[in-house]
């Protein structure tokens, strides 16, 4: 069972015109099984449409993808990292529609 590592990650926001897609960054102690939990309201997100999942095989550099599982609800999203490593910095991107 992981650790939720929510307030040891870094948010970015992006919005176009009713898109809204969020990048988050992780410290690079994140491991298998951690989890992140955002209000998708506050991010002006109704519709929760995709998530990928990306880590750093070593510091700044190779790029890894994985797979994280999600669950909403009401309006809350909780991410479940999803790799076979820990300690490792971990790049989210999800995106939905206002």
């Amino acid at each position: 069972m992981g650790s939720e590592i929510t307030s040891g990650c870094t948010f970015y926001k992006k919005v176009n015109g009713p898109w809204t897609e969020v990048l988050i960054k992780t410290a690079a102690t994140a491991d298998d099984k951690d989890t992140i939990v955002l209000n998708l309201f506050d991010y002006g997100i109704k519709n929760f449409e995709y998530i990928m999942g990306f880590a750093q095989s070593t510091a700044s550099s190779v790029i890894i993808t994985e797979a994280p599982t999600t669950s909403v609800t009401s309006g809350v999203l909780t991410i479940t990292i999803g790799g076979s490593d820990d300690n490792r910095v971990r790049i989210i991107k999800l995106g939905g529609l206002a």
